[in-house]
């Protein structure tokens, strides 16, 4: 029984699993938490990777590991890899102007945008990485003239699990390169015009390797494999096939298809990313997802069950209570700089229940927009997946069918990002032409008569607070 190990770096914790890599079947598991904040000092990935390991019962015994991580991430090294300044993560919202400023410097308005799209498959928003080197040039000159080499969070830890055998040893997978805003999905390419127009001049990237090529070995002796971003991990954990929208419930709200060609929505709605297969990912994210739960539930001076029962014990619609979920500013549709609204608050609806219902039907429409967004990209929409921990709310699994209009799927609760890790170590190992099969168990379908006055009256709030004076 041959057995493999899954990581997830996760913007909040690190997770690993173990699992059989024949049979998929799970054998152990561990975590441990991520410091909070937009950025973080590398060195907190590697501290809790090795207590989620230690935890897992180390992984002296697996004969091959790939580590998943939250996408965008800019980790710079000097010319020793020594890490310059703490990571800023793909929720660090600073480097918003530098993305107007890219997207002006291609032709500005739709022309940039397509611009954009055209040229990587996406248009610059804070949370790529692209954006972040502009921010570093511009702000923090100094640090961004000891720039030797640029990579992802997943790439950093697959490195230093190898060996950190110098710069020209760092890789990363096909997932990760095309969130950086400098990786071409359709071409398979750097665009080095692109980097070097972010940061001034050119440094170092990561070789792009292939879905289940081998890149090293850990000090034990296990094989690595290329790892993924967190949303194309998930994909492979769950075996998506075209036709399969995930969606999911976490610090970020994420609505992703697996398609066989690639994107250019030139209006920045849908990022166009490459997936862990060799095939695409089409993705829209939002900033608000479960925390918007949790701010709710804090509001009330609940705990999530209790949010979740008073939200269901409220008739749909909320009475017509609104919220606008955008605690964080938000990154689709992008609005970094924008704030929660709520809306339609009168005597009646001025209950712990509506409020509570309203926060599930307004993080639940900016997900349903999504999915709508990929739709518009020719992308067989037949097929929902619900995961993530919000998703473990008995209100969001009951609701979701009415406002995202069509039945779900929920997989028994578990850590898909690193299980897909896992399957793609195991894949590595194989030798095979495809990941392997393994099964997914304990999922669930829910339906419920789609309601689509709820997201009629959302879109009306939406748009009313697009645009709010200085």
């Amino acid at each position: 029984m041959p057995l493999v190990a899954g990581i997830d770096s996760s913007t909040q914790s690190c997770k690993v699993v173990v699992r059989d890599a024949d049979s998929g079947e799970r054998v152990r598991a561990g975590s441990a938490p991520h410091p909070d904040g937009t950025e973080v000092d590398p060195q907190a990935w590697w501290d809790a990777m090795e207590e989620a390991v230690a935890e897992a019962g180390e992984l002296d015994d697996v004969v091959a590991l790939s580590v998943a991580g939250q996408q965008h991430g800019m980790v710079c090294l000097d010319d020793q890899g020594t890490v310059i300044r703490p990571a800023l993560l793909w929720n660090d919202t600073r480097s918003a102007q530098a993305a107007d400023d890219l997207i002006e410097e291609l032709g500005g308005g739709e022309q940039g945008r397509k611009a954009w799209a055209d040229a990587v498959g996406s248009v610059p928003v804070a949370s790529f990485t692209v954006t972040k080197l502009r921010w570093l040039a511009e702000h923090e000159p100094e640090n961004a003239s000891r720039v030797a080499a640029v990579c992802l969070p997943h790439d950093w830890l697959t490195w230093r699990l190898a060996g950190c055998a110098g710069l020209d040893a760092l890789v990363t997978d096909r997932s990760d390169a095309s969130g950086t805003g400098y990786w071409a999905p359709a071409t398979g390419e750097y665009r080095a015009d692109l980097l070097q127009r972010a940061l001034g001049r050119a440094v170092a990237v990561p070789r792009v390797v292939g879905p289940a090529e081998a890149v090293g070995h850990t000090s034990a002796g296990a094989v690595l494999g290329p790892g993924a971003g967190d949303n194309a991990a998930a994909a492979l954990g769950l075996g998506a096939e075209p036709g399969a929208v995930i969606v999911s419930v976490g610090t970020s709200g994420v609505a992703c298809a697996v398609a066989n060609s690639s994107s250019a929505d030139a209006s920045g709605a849908v990022a166009g990313f490459a997936d862990a297969t060799g095939r695409h990912l089409l993705l829209v994210a939002t900033l608000n997802a479960a925390r918007v739960l949790d701010a709710a539930a804090r509001l009330l001076g609940v705990d999530r069950e209790e949010l979740s029962r008073l939200a269901l014990e409220t008739e749909p619609g909320a009475g017509g209570l609104v919220l606008v979920p955008y605690l964080e500013g938000e990154r689709t549709p992008n609005r970094p700089d924008a704030t929660g609204a709520l809306h339609g608050l009168r005597l009646a609806t001025a209950t712990p229940g509506h409020l509570a219902r309203a926060s599930v039907e307004g993080m639940l429409c900016g997900l349903a927009d999504g999915i709508d967004a990929i739709r518009s990209q020719g992308a067989a929409v037949e097929r929902l997946i619900l995961i993530g921990g919000g998703a473990r709310s008995e209100a969001v699994r009951r609701i979701a069918p009415a406002v995202l209009g069509s039945a779900v799927t929920v997989p028994r609760a578990g850590e898909y990002v690193a299980d897909g890790a896992a399957r793609q170590a195991a894949w590595v190992v194989s030798g095979a032409v495809a990941a392997p099969d393994w099964p997914l168990v304990g999922a669930e379908m829910i339906d419920a008569t789609p309601i689509p006055a709820v997201r009629k009256r959302y879109a009306g709030v939406r748009d009313l607070t697009a645009h709010r004076p200085a």
